[in-house]
């Protein structure tokens, strides 16, 4: 006799998540577009310090 196994709900983990007080802020998913832009604006802003 086969047996059914039953599927549990499994959420994945928020990738980003913030509890202050009554703030609570989750994001489930960071956009491509905003890991660039961090990026961009991190290594432009060391290029701008390291060359002063």
């Amino acid at each position: 006799m086969a047996q059914k196994h039953e599927q549990t709900a499994n959420p994945q983990a928020p990738a980003f998540e913030l509890r202050c007080g009554g703030l609570h802020v989750t994001i489930q998913r960071i956009p491509a577009w905003l890991i660039t832009l961090a990026t961009v604006t991190i290594g432009s802003g060391a290029a701008w310090w390291t060359s002063r």
